[in-house]
């Protein structure tokens, strides 16, 4: 179905741009969110579509607000699982950008892309009859992700934003807490999944009122359909990341 959806995108688009349609929606999109959301509907799965349209394949209002938390933070240190469109978008705005990916197909695709600032490795999962940690995406039983979660402890230091949007989403986010700096933002994707919602309340009962989500909803670049992303960031420092605060 995935392939069908995708096959017809790009035979519409392919319509749009021999009519100019999609020129004007290219003029148009870097003031308008309406038409920087309809042009991305045509790049999805298109690293290089998102590339200039400068968007993370995150819902738009989350994209906000991380842009302006990094503007505050100016040579911010990013790690993420799961790489992408967030890693170019990322490395434009961060001092550095620590990726790890689980599929070396797609890393062999995005690496030449990068930037300098971008240190990206693969990390394949490894197949165990009993994972030490596994992943409940369909298809991937029997794998264990055990190294990947694991990566983060290859980078020494705190980082200012964490990215969990690749596998084992659940446990990258006990090693994100773990490795967040004090004011700094995890950015949680696809929250719509009720696995990663009773994840992340865990993570907020566990750690009282240090820990604070602002939940976004909304468009997402390349989808038809609402998602939601979710910011974790602590609660006790005044944040950029609550809608509303100067």
């Amino acid at each position: 179905m995935k392939q069908l959806y995708i096959s017809c995108v790009r035979a519409v688009g392919a319509v749009l741009r021999a009519t100019g349609v999609m020129a004007l929606l290219h003029r148009q999109a870097p003031g308008s969110r309406a038409a920087t959301w309809l042009v991305s509907l045509f790049a999805i799965h298109d690293v290089d579509g998102l590339r200039r349209l400068d968007v993370p394949w995150w819902t738009f209002d989350s994209a906000d607000l991380v842009a302006s938390w990094l503007r505050d933070h100016p040579g911010a240190r990013v790690f993420e699982w799961g790489s992408g469109a967030s890693t170019l978008w990322l490395a434009a705005r961060a001092g550095s950008v620590h990726s790890v990916e689980h599929h070396a197909g797609w890393a062999d695709v995005l690496a030449p892309r990068l930037p300098g600032n971008v240190d990206l490795r693969v990390v394949e999962p490894t197949t165990s009859g009993r994972p030490v940690v596994g992943s409940a995406k369909p298809g991937h039983a029997g794998l264990d992700f055990a190294d990947y979660v694991a990566a983060i402890d290859d980078v020494p230091g705190e980082f200012d934003v964490i990215v969990i949007d690749g596998r084992a989403r659940e446990a990258c986010l006990a090693r994100a807490l773990q490795r967040l700096a004090p004011d700094g933002v995890i950015v949680f994707d696809n929250v719509d999944r009720r696995r990663y919602v009773d994840a992340i309340d865990q993570a907020v009962g566990a750690a009282g009122d240090r820990l604070a989500v602002t939940m976004t909803r909304g468009l997402t670049p390349a989808l038809p359909y609402p998602t939601r992303t979710a910011l974790l960031h602590a609660s006790l420092t005044p944040s950029r990341l609550q809608p509303g605060v100067p």
